[in-house]
């Protein structure tokens, strides 16, 4: 599906980003990662091999994603896609509900997923433009940007930032699209990352998501779950697909999810 083609992913050391970075591997694809962690990168560049290169920066740092750009270049000659995964919780800065939010919480939030994304997008697009090719973007989105669960996932800026991913790929797909270049966003439910540890391994949260998540079983994603579907988005098999959002959540978005008693 994506034999010859360049991508760049931000964040993808861990994670949902290494997962997809493996299977565009399989699917034909040459990769360069991003990761903030230099441990992670080692180990991820381990997994890439000759097909793929990782690279320790941070993406909330300008020219983060220029340097990634320009070593995809130097090695494969040309851009076709990015996939910007990365992000995170700004729960431990002070990230909550509203009456409980500290203004450091909400800052760092909104850099970790969303001026990280404008980075990267703003990167690739002035790569295509200068390609004049055309290409695909797609950008990490959250079932808590347009369906909330108040009782175990009350981070409001984190849900704020998540809705804005939606506004501002709608907005650049829209400009962009006579330029051949495609923008989608990609929306998990909860699924097992470094992130969602906290989740994870709380039972109470794992019984709700049983009923929230109720395909497969009920449970909770695994990240090869949204491997096709990134696959697809970034794929010329979606050369006619932009502004969209796809929801990969196990029927988080159409189920009700039973709070347990206490």
């Amino acid at each position: 599906m994506l034999s010859g083609k360049n991508i760049v992913i931000i964040g993808g050391t861990t994670g949902l980003g290494l997962s997809a970075a493996l299977a565009f591997i399989k699917q034909g694809a040459r990769v360069v990662v991003t990761g903030r962690n230099p441990e992670s990168c080692n180990q991820a560049q381990d997994h890439l091999g000759e097909l793929g290169l990782a690279i320790s920066s941070d993406a909330t740092v300008e020219g983060t994603a220029e340097e990634a750009i320009d070593n995809c270049l130097k090695k494969w000659d040309h851009l076709h896609g990015l996939y910007h995964v990365a992000g995170g919780s700004g729960r431990k800065a002070g990230d909550g509900p509203l009456h409980e939010m500290t203004l450091e919480g909400w800052q760092i939030t909104f850099e970790l997923n969303l001026t990280s994304a404008m980075l990267s997008n703003r990167a690739a697009i002035r790569t295509f433009l200068e390609q004049g090719t055309g290409g695909a973007i797609l950008n990490m989105g959250s079932v808590l940007g347009f369906s909330p669960a108040p009782r175990y996932f009350a981070t409001h800026a984190y849900a704020a930032t998540k809705s804005a991913i939606i506004g501002f790929t709608k907005s650049i797909a829209a400009y962009y699209a006579k330029n051949n270049i495609r923008v989608n966003v990609i929306a998990p439910a909860l699924v097992e990352t470094p992130m969602a540890l906290r989740a994870a391994q709380d039972d109470t949260i794992q019984a709700f998501i049983r009923t929230k998540q109720p395909l497969d079983g009920g449970r909770i994603g695994h990240t090869k779950d949204l491997d096709g579907a990134s696959s697809f988005l970034l794929s010329e098999q979606a050369g006619f697909v932009t502004g969209q959002v796809l929801t990969v959540d196990g029927g988080w978005s159409i189920s009700e999810g039973q709070i347990q008693k206490s």
